[in-house]
């Protein structure tokens, strides 16, 4: 089962994931965590939560794009999740622990693939039909863009 360089590259990035993420977060405060710096944008512990939110929801989505054909997945209200008290703790090491672990499994996961899974899709109400190679892509991009987010609330709380 072999993966093109870029594929490689992107299951890269999901592996390693979890590890930049920590370092990005590793000793800020409580109020640098639940601050919220950016009108209109999340603390760094809500994204942090987020994170675990949504890199669930996008595994299981990719378990039901390869055991089922053509499964609808579920979308759900991730500015409604980033107000529950479990995703606006300063407390982040459940979410940090679910990245770990998850991305550990993600990982095999993706390695494991066949070629003819990757054109694999699920169909998405809000996007329609979303395929194996996309999720790869946009959940190592959306890893990099909430380290991106977090960098910039930092800035503007100038910590």
């Amino acid at each position: 089962m072999q993966n093109t360089p870029e594929r490689t590259d992107l299951i890269e990035k999901i592996a390693n994931f979890p590890l930049l993420i920590a370092r990005v977060v590793e000793g800020l405060t409580v109020q640098q965590l639940t601050t919220h710096t950016l009108p209109g944008e999340w603390t760094i512990a809500q994204n942090i939560h987020h994170l675990a939110d949504s890199h669930m929801n996008a595994y299981i989505r990719c378990k039901l794009i390869m055991s089922e054909e053509r499964p609808e997945l579920k979308p759900y209200d991730q500015d409604q999740w980033a107000l529950f008290a479990d995703a606006t703790s300063a407390d982040l090491s459940t979410s940090l622990g679910i990245l770990t672990n998850l991305h550990a499994r993600w990982t095999i996961f993706w390695k494991s693939l066949p070629e003819e899974a990757w054109s694999r899709v699920g169909l998405h109400p809000e996007i329609g039909a979303v395929s194996m190679a996309e999720q790869l892509r946009s959940y190592a991009e959306h890893g990099e863009a909430h380290i991106d987010q977090i960098r910039r609330t930092l800035a503007a709380g100038d910590w």
